[in-house]
């Protein structure tokens, strides 16, 4: 069943999966960004690019997604960044190797607010790591990129189990998620782009429209 309904619709299927999973070889990079998340497998991955050697910093990004009112992981935390902080420093990441943007809510803000941050500390970002989960990486890719347009962005992904490329169409959870990404990718991102081809600078955050992180 699984190869014949491949094999009927591979064209669609093949489609949407070169388009949503975005895929780099890590390389040598100024750090690492890491947009919020409660999952721990893009962080336990961006701790093993650090423990290699690929950047000298992590920057993990977020507060709680837009549609809570807190954060909804561990409740010993208050934000995403506190989470994902401590789950670097126990994976052997230094503290002072973790910078610090504990307020965005969703991923465009996971970017600017990022910015924010290397601009305020004066750090240069000719090339980044972007260290994502795997169905997330398109969207990630293009806000991190609009933030720093004149960086270099290697989307370094973690795999889900059971929505990846050679998966995602099997399970209706995995459609759901990754066709979701390819609907975010026209209605949040169609104002920032419009800003971009036309010269001016994008929304505020706050005022785009918001379906999901």
């Amino acid at each position: 069943m699984q190869n014949e309904f491949y094999l009927q619709h591979r064209a669609y299927i093949d489609a949407v999966t070169r388009f949503i999973f975005v895929q780099d070889l890590p390389e040598k990079s100024d750090l690492i960004f890491l947009p919020g998340s409660s999952h721990e497998e893009h962080v336990r991955l961006a701790a093993k690019l650090y423990a290699e050697g690929y950047a000298p910093y992590i920057l993990p990004s977020g507060c709680h997604a837009k549609a809570a009112d807190a954060f909804s992981g561990d409740p010993e935390f208050d934000s995403e960044w506190a989470w994902m902080r401590s789950l670097l420093l126990s994976l052997g990441v230094p503290d002072d190797a973790i910078l610090r943007e504990d307020k965005a809510t969703f991923t465009w803000e996971n970017a600017t607010f990022s910015r924010k941050v290397t601009d305020g500390l004066h750090l240069p970002v000719h090339q980044a790591i972007l260290c994502c989960r795997s169905y997330h990486a398109r969207r990630a890719l293009f806000y991190y990129q609009a933030a720093y347009p004149e960086s270099r962005i290697l989307t370094v992904p973690a795999a889900v189990p059971a929505i990846g490329p050679d998966t995602w169409y099997l399970t209706e959870e995995g459609r759901h998620t990754v066709l979701g990404e390819v609907r975010r990718m026209g209605s949040q991102v169609m104002e920032i782009f419009d800003c971009l081809m036309e010269g001016r600078e994008p929304p505020p955050a706050n005022t785009l429209p918001f379906e999901g992180n």
